[in-house]
């Protein structure tokens, strides 16, 4: 896949990015670069990988799900500017 000057600037615009006449090249072949990456990633037969979610095989250790703070909800909603059974009350915002 090639990308043409013109069509960075035409990017960059619809995003609103402002590129300097003299970066426009500079970008154009950078981006040229990693489409020509992305192209050989792409053309890399995968079809016996098994896809993994994580390249170490790493192993998330997991925490037994336990309560480890005290209940606090009395005093939270005691300095809350408004409460009713047991909620907070917010100012409308949706018509």
């Amino acid at each position: 896949m090639t990308i043409q000057q013109d069509e960075i600037e035409k990017i960059a615009e619809l995003a609103r990015i402002r590129i300097a006449p003299d970066e426009a090249a500079e970008l154009t072949s950078r981006i040229a670069n990693i489409l020509t990456l992305v192209d050989q990633l792409q053309a890399i037969d995968t079809a016996g990988v098994e896809p993994m979610a994580n390249p170490l095989d790493a192993v998330q250790r997991l925490r037994v799900d336990a309560v480890t703070e005290a209940n606090q909800r009395d005093a939270f909603q005691a300095i809350a500017p408004a409460v009713e059974s047991g909620l907070y009350l917010v100012p409308k915002v949706i018509e």
